[in-house]
């Protein structure tokens, strides 16, 4: 997903100035990132699309499911 490395390093840097910034601080708004995630997130939407990966099969929850318990033993 090289398509999406700047994206993700500009989205990185906003978020972490927000968390030791604001969120640190008592300041727990942060809509001033959510743009950069939005387009980072599309981007890597796009790239999983562009290899073929199957969304729904990445956003299912397996955790806690009996399918999950089945693959412990």
């Amino acid at each position: 997903m090289e398509a999406c490395k700047e994206l993700k390093e500009k989205y990185d840097r906003c978020f972490n100035d927000w968390f030791s910034e604001k969120f640190l601080h008592g300041i727990n708004d942060d809509s001033e990132c959510a743009p950069l995630l939005k387009v980072y997130t599309k981007c890597v939407a796009q790239a999983m699309k562009d290899q073929n990966i199957n969304l729904d099969e990445v956003n299912v929850a397996h955790l806690g499911t009996e399918q999950e318990k089945k693959t412990e033993n």
